[in-house]
């Protein structure tokens, strides 16, 4: 900007000063300038190639930055992904081995519940009133299909 000033300066003397001839003063005056107009331009040329490369530089390590970061979230929503067929694969086998049990427990129970139920009818039963129970029930299957089924199926029959 000093040099624009020194230049006009210099151009707006020479517009007014008394001599109408241009001397050698002059002429290395101009010699100078142009040097020194050429040396500032030159720096100029460089700064700006300087910043140039310095944003280059930047904008490829910001693009590098950016693409590590994003690996990065593509591995974390890998992970977070991997831990929920995890967790998937936890709740859908105690769910089964819920039901496994339950069906397990329930069968086991209604077995047990049968058996119970006849040893009592066996223990409250005198002997004699059982075999009058048997006899009735024998004499109905005769007439009831499903009653003698059910009595083959015991070996009561």
């Amino acid at each position: 900007m000093k040099v624009f000033g020194v230049v006009l300066f210099l151009l707006l003397g020479l517009g007014f000063s008394k001599e109408t001839g241009f001397t050698q003063e002059d002429r290395e005056r101009l010699i100078r300038l142009e040097t020194t107009l050429k040396v500032f331009m030159e720096q100029v040329d460089r700064r700006f190639g300087e910043l140039r490369n310095d944003i280059n530089k930047r904008f490829e390590e910001l693009r590098e930055d950016m693409n590590k970061r994003f690996e990065l979230m593509d591995k974390r929503f890998e992970q977070l992904y991997t831990f929920l067929w995890i967790i998937t694969g936890i709740f859908t086998t105690l769910t089964v081995s819920v039901i496994a049990f339950a069906w397990w427990d329930r069968k086991t129970i209604i077995r047990k519940t049968k058996e119970e139920t006849f040893e009592d009818m066996e223990r409250e039963l005198k002997p004699e009133k059982f075999k009058k129970l048997l006899n009735v029930l024998r004499e109905k299957a005769k007439t009831d299909r499903e009653l003698e089924t059910i009595l083959k199926k015991y070996g009561l029959l």
